[in-house]
């Protein structure tokens, strides 16, 4: 199961680029992150998000044209049976989700369209710091609404040190992932850094 707080819930223009989006905040974090602006929501609170709902929530906000999961909870069995709901029911909508982790298994980037991964660090910044440990990764997909099996096979993950459109992030550990970033997955970090937004609020 997968649960959500209603309250708040919202449409937010800086969480995705370029996107509306419907913000849904997730309860049951994995995460343990330092200076966590939402606490609570380690806990087990909130109302089950079910099919049903998602779609009342769509269709209740006009506009918008991404779902975003603000965490993962703790059932991801569930979370991806949403993800593929919302993939079958609203093909026009895209998907993403935030999750607190290093790294993520290859269901989520086949089931989402946009995976912010990496916990916050106070030291690093949010994403639109150059120093953040962070990053949003766009996967690229086909008319069919798949990844893009032309350019989506396997493959490491950048050290952290590496440059993104010019921008020069800080050199900071690297830890070799154990699973895959595919390369259809773009690093789209740097465009919070132009437009010098803060979307973890």
């Amino acid at each position: 199961m997968i649960k959500y707080v209603p309250k708040m819930t919202s449409v937010v223009l800086e969480e995705i680029p370029d996107r509306v989006t419907l913000a849904v905040d997730i309860s049951n974090c994995q995460g343990s992150c330092v200076g966590c602006h939402s606490p609570f929501l380690k806990l087990d609170i909130g109302e089950e998000l079910t099919p049903e709902v998602v779609d009342g929530l769509i269709a209740g906000n006009f506009g918008i044209d991404c779902f975003l999961f603000m965490g993962e909870g703790r059932d991801p069995e569930a979370l991806l049976g949403l993800a593929a709901h919302i993939r079958a029911a609203h093909p026009a909508m895209e998907i993403a989700l935030y999750s607190g982790r290093e790294e993520v298994e290859q269901e989520i980037w086949s089931a989402f369209d946009y995976v912010k991964v990496g916990p916050y660090r106070p030291e690093c910044g949010p994403l639109n710091e150059r120093t953040t440990n962070q990053r949003l990764y766009y996967v690229r997909r086909t008319v069919a609404g798949m990844a893009d099996d032309a350019s989506c096979h396997p493959r490491r993950a950048k050290g952290r040190d590496a440059s993104h459109k010019g921008n020069p992030v800080r050199a900071l550990p690297v830890r070799e992932p154990s699973y895959a970033i595919p390369a259809c997955a773009e690093d789209i970090t740097f465009r919070f850094w132009r437009k010098g937004i803060d979307p973890n609020r």
